[in-house]
């Protein structure tokens, strides 16, 4: 077993790599998080062997010192039995010495292949503006492979025990290449001479299966579009019971017809009176709490801009570090449809003579 691949890591990974690498492992396979998964109780126990030699630095010299030694060494089951020149050695029967490495390398490939972790699944989710600010859990639906129910993931079935037609009740397979016999464990029955499994036929001994489900995904309160999610475990099922990829989310956040975001900032245009204005008042802003009141200076002038703090986009720091709410105040001139209205604004003009275009000419 190779302890850094079991724990996502690679020989340079410091301690703390190693010490975060068995917390978030531990968690995700814990028995108690995960009642009656027999195969997330065996990587539980691996994650636990694998942290407990590379967490002790004498272990994992030692660990790191036999692996630099062995580790250009294949394993192969396959044995020598002598020469047999009674064999044919020529024909199809005559096999060459790359047919015989092949024997050998195919055979550590496909134990090398076993268990490993399933594929990344990605995925993009919209989410409205409201959405976005509060935060939540939020339901999407997506197609993944599964462990198999029949098999459990495992790929084989369980059979009553009979003779392995394989080898004839022998456990091993014995042949020749040109002259020379090998023989080598049956793998149907795995050395044993009696089956007592056989690949699951609703999976064809994949150990996994195409199922569409809903995976709950929880968006934190304040995120951008274009932002990245991870749920760890939700991606494709590894093949023969291997562990699960994880699933990766892009947040994409709907716009909004009043609020416009600029960082942890919310900019809103709200329009005045001109009374409002020239007078000063107390007027609603709107807010993603709902209506606050803001206080206008009086004689205040088109685009001014008020900040009302904190109720801006929340922070996952806490609420006092939300963003603020920029308020830019536009003027809006009422109609004068009646003569009174037309008098009272003459009036005005001639009490107050001034010429608001007189600094586009001071040279």
């Amino acid at each position: 077993m190779n302890l850094y691949g079991t724990l996502d890591l690679t020989p340079a990974a410091t301690l703390a790599d190693i010490e975060r690498a068995y917390l978030r492992l531990a968690r995700r396979y814990h028995p108690g998080i995960n009642p009656g998964d027999r195969l997330g109780a065996e990587r539980f126990r691996q994650v636990q062997e694998a942290y407990a030699i590379l967490g002790d630095p004498a272990r994992r010299q030692e660990y790191d010192e036999g692996q630099h030694l062995h580790h250009d060494v294949v394993e192969t089951t396959i044995a020598f039995d002598g020469f047999d020149f009674t064999a044919a050695a020529q024909g199809a029967e005559a096999a060459t010495f790359s047919e015989l490495f092949a024997d050998v390398f195919q055979d550590a490939t496909r134990r090398a292949m076993a268990h490993d972790q399933g594929g990344a699944l990605e995925l993009t989710m919209q989410v409205s503006f409201e959405e976005a600010m509060r935060g939540g859990a939020a339901p999407v639906s997506v197609v993944r492979r599964e462990r198999c129910p029949a098999c459990g993931g495992a790929g084989v079935v369980a059979l009553e025990s009979e003779a392995c037609s394989a080898c004839h009740g022998q456990g091993a397979i014995r042949w020749a290449r040109g002259h020379m016999v090998f023989t080598k464990a049956c793998e149907p029955c795995g050395g044993s001479g009696r089956l007592t499994r056989a690949g699951c036929r609703i999976c064809a001994a994949t150990g996994v299966q195409t199922r569409s489900e809903l995976v709950t995904v929880h968006v934190p309160a304040g995120i951008e579009s274009q932002a990245r999610l991870v749920v760890p475990g939700r991606g494709h099922a590894g093949e023969r019971g291997g562990p699960a990829g994880d699933l990766y989310v892009t947040i994409e956040v709907a716009s909004h017809p009043v609020f416009h975001r600029d960082g942890l900032d919310l900019h809103v245009k709200v329009p005045v009176a001109i009374h409002e204005a020239a007078l000063g008042a107390r007027i609603d802003v709107p807010t993603l709490a709902g209506p606050v009141k803001a206080r206008v200076p009086p004689g205040t002038a088109a685009g001014t801009r008020l900040r009302l703090r904190g109720h801006g986009v929340p922070s996952q720091l806490g609420p006092d570090a939300a963003g603020d709410l920029i308020v830019e105040l536009q003027i809006v001139l009422p109609p004068v449809q009646d003569e009174r209205s037309k008098a009272l604004l003459r009036e005005f003009a001639r009490l107050n003579p001034v010429d608001v275009r007189a600094h586009l000419f001071d040279s």
